[in-house]
């Protein structure tokens, strides 16, 4: 069993002995934590809380115990139900709720499940303030209400279409150019949230047709949940044999998005962000931020449209901390997550297929045609599982030793600017594993640049 507190929340495996995986116990401690930190943060006042879940067979049991345990905390909840990280986000916002809690594994498997931690921002909160939870967590001193004091429960059922209007009411999203296209869209939900959300999303653009594959939100993951290729060979042959403009997948809480091409072929899901922040830069020129694991393609279509590019830590908290910092016009992460902080500061896939689509329509191109005006780099995806008590961080040093002499990054694990490409190594915030990630300009060589790595930190780790 697996239990993992990080940036990216408390995620873990359902079932076992407390402390151990994501338990009835450790939800109430966290939650708990959670409400006793936003009440000392300044908030006297009667708490307001946001909570809503993807479509896991295990959402109902944990939202039910979070919902149940706010309310002990004195803190009133609205209850989203089945709906979408970025909806709950804009959610928290729209109410002007003091924080929110997303239930959801992300890309995990089924068997996972995680309290994703919202600020009053609509913000994933900052890994100070985890610190803090996970402190309040252990003392577990903070107290719950009396009667008097409850926390009231409503559920509500709108947020969703609030979600939708308020992307539809973007000036570069353009309603009549996707509507005069009449594009035929394919849809993969992986059986969540994604199969609610997204042919709302579509029907409101104006899409002609839409073929949705797994979009019951039964919880029952018709394949790995992650958006990678090697997950995606059905929606790309439902995209060719039915003649579709384009196929949208995204993972279960439908914050990444992956985008296949007409032709059943894998747009890329570095290039998601690539071409967003392509159409959002023609018309407001500005900076861009994604994680040092992304592609080198997102500064290059900065540059030439005139801004500037930075890179942050890997983790939405980070880009988002450098897209305020830089005043980035749109961000996101190599993952297939779009950032858009005209409609707020959270990755967002329901935005991501809305701008996109407006980018299609407007040029009239295809979704080939578009990819083809890129710089066509490659990124091989690989990780090493850990073993029990590894010492990651200094495996991590004595790795930039072996690379002393080439330009090394040290802000989030190691990143090596090579004359091949770059190299990223990092321990994640979602799983007990090391992910090496590397670029170069064909697949062979970043695959090679990958395997060298691998193969050097398989020597370090024998020598120790």
């Amino acid at each position: 069993m697996t239990l993992i507190k990080s940036i990216s929340g408390i995620r873990g495996t359902i079932g076992g002995a407390p402390g151990a995986g994501l338990t009835p116990p450790d939800i109430v401690r966290f939650v708990s934590a959670f409400a006793a930190f936003i009440r000392e943060n300044g908030n006297a006042g009667k708490l307001k809380f946001v909570v809503g879940r993807d479509a896991r067979v295990s959402g109902d049991m944990v939202n039910r115990l979070v919902c149940g345990t706010l309310m002990g905390m004195g803190v009133d909840v609205l209850d989203a139900g089945l709906s979408t990280t970025p909806t709950i986000e804009m959610k928290v916002l729209f109410e002007r709720a003091h924080a929110g809690i997303i239930l959801t594994a992300s890309h995990n498997p089924a068997n996972w499940n995680a309290l994703k931690l919202l600020n009053g921002k609509g913000e994933f909160i900052s890994a100070a303030d985890g610190a803090r939870v996970l402190e309040l967590a252990a003392e577990q001193s903070h107290p719950y209400a009396e009667t008097t004091a409850l926390g009231v429960y409503t559920v509500v059922d709108d947020a969703i279409r609030q979600h939708i209007e308020a992307i539809l009411a973007l000036p570069l999203v353009d309603r009549d150019a996707i509507a005069e296209k009449r594009f035929h869209i394919a849809v993969d939900a992986v059986n969540s949230t994604g199969g609610i959300a997204i042919p709302m999303l579509l029907h409101e653009l104006g899409v002609d047709r839409i073929s949705c594959l797994n979009c019951e939100a039964s919880g029952q993951f018709a394949h790995d949940p992650e958006p990678l290729p090697e997950n995606l060979s059905d929606i790309a042959l439902a995209v060719r044999e039915n003649g579709a403009d384009a196929g949208f997948v995204v993972d279960p809480d439908v914050d990444r998005l992956a985008i296949i091409t007409e032709k059943g072929e894998m747009f890329g899901e570095e290039y998601t962000l690539v071409a967003v922040a392509d159409y959002v830069l023609r018309h407001d020129p500005g900076n861009t931020v994604s994680n040092l694991s992304s592609t080198a393609a997102l500064g290059d279509v900065t540059h030439a449209a005139g801004g500037k590019y930075f890179a942050s830590a890997v983790g939405e908290v980070n880009v988002v901390e450098m897209m305020k910092k830089v005043d980035a016009v749109i961000g996101g992460e190599g993952n297939g997550g779009v950032i858009y902080p005209a409609l707020h500061h959270g990755r967002d896939a329901l935005v991501g297929i809305a701008l996109f689509l407006s980018f299609l329509a407007r040029e009239n191109i295809s979704c080939s045609g578009l990819k083809e005006r890129y710089p066509q780099y490659h990124i091989s995806k690989n990780k090493i599982r850990l073993e029990e008590g590894t010492g990651v961080d200094e495996l991590i040093v004595r790795a930039a030793g072996l690379y002393s002499r080439y330009d090394c990054n040290t802000v989030d694990g190691l990143r090596v600017t090579l004359p091949d490409g770059w190299v990223h190594l990092r321990k994640s915030n979602t799983e007990p594993v090391i992910r090496i990630y590397a670029e170069s300009n064909s697949m062979e060589k970043a695959a090679n640049l990958a395997r060298e790595v691998i193969n050097n930190l398989n020597k370090l780790c024998s020598g120790s």
